[in-house]
């Protein structure tokens, strides 16, 4: 007897690392570019804006998804009391990466799965830490382009790498999908179907 096929979760998102890492999971999917716009929550903890805009994103599609589940997304780093979004040209990037030079940060994703049955809302959090970094490595590096669109203003699975001397949590995380936080979901949730659980 066949197993019938997952249905495709439906993605918010229009990231290519969060499409790559679900194809290195094996888990079916179909991307929907969410109409949800970020606002800024002055004063919100940087937990509950990405759980918020996570949740934004997955409920902003609902009509095209039909029985299949809906993810959406949300990432941030903070350093200390300081939020870092995507640089928006490369002297933001370097100021960004000399704030994280040598010391520890933490990349915080919200994730939401949305279903016609129920809701679920959560978070991950990675510590990652930088060396230090000196002028030549961060004009080197923000000559590489790597940090456009990266919240922080690096992308540990590129050159950006280079910048790192530790890891403590979801290294997909930092890639930019909270994997291990899905698999969980999808195998308490749907055993079997996505070949979890």
């Amino acid at each position: 007897m066949s197993v019938p096929p997952a249905p495709p979760i439906l993605l918010a998102s229009t990231s290519p690392q969060r499409r790559a890492i679900l194809a290195q999971l094996g888990i079916p999917f179909d991307v929907v570019p969410p109409r949800y716009v970020e606002r800024e929550e002055p004063g919100a903890k940087p937990v509950d804006v990405v759980r918020l805009h996570a949740q934004g994103k997955a409920r902003s599609i609902p009509g095209e998804a039909g029985d299949r589940p809906v993810l959406g997304v949300d990432t941030t780093v903070v350093c200390g009391d300081r939020v870092f979004g995507k640089p928006h040209g490369p002297e933001e990037a370097v100021e960004m990466l000399e704030a994280l030079a040598g010391k520890p940060h933490e990349v915080v994703s919200g994730l939401c799965l949305v279903t016609p049955g129920w809701e679920l809302v959560e978070h991950a959090v990675t510590r990652v830490g930088f060396r230090e970094l000196t002028a030549r490595d961060l004009a080197a590096y923000v000559d590489t382009g790597e940090w456009e669109g990266r919240a922080g203003a690096y992308a540990i699975q590129g050159i950006g790498a280079s910048l790192v001397d530790r890891i403590e949590g979801d290294y997909l995380n930092v890639v930019g999908l909270p994997a291990a936080l899905l698999v969980g979901i999808l195998a308490e949730r749907f055993p079997g179907v996505y070949g979890f659980g």
